[in-house]
């Protein structure tokens, strides 16, 4: 799966442990705020959410593009502390 990550810490503590962990599970920096990874699976990607929940407090946010989530894409989310994601299904899927 491919995974894209966005930070936006609120601290540079914040932002130096994100980094750390994005580079432990084999991420790249693609541009100044934004990491990839090509090939990652559901199980690292759950162990990659638990690691940023950790090291994140509440005025961090940090969001995840994942394709493919069953074949559609996914944002993910966290915010306030709080984890939301969002399914995004092409217009002819939505009925």
């Amino acid at each position: 799966m491919f995974v894209s990550v966005v930070l936006d810490p609120g601290s540079v503590e914040s932002s130096r442990a994100l980094v750390a962990i994005l580079m432990q599970h084999g991420f790249k920096k693609v541009q100044r705020a934004c990491w990839e990874h090509t090939s990652i699976t559901e199980k690292k990607l759950l162990i990659l959410k638990k690691d940023i929940d950790r090291v994140t407090d509440y005025y961090d946010t940090v969001r995840m593009y994942q394709y493919p989530i069953q074949g559609l894409m996914a944002i993910t989310e966290l915010g306030k502390k709080h984890w939301k994601r969002c399914v995004l299904r092409p217009p002819e899927l939505i009925k």
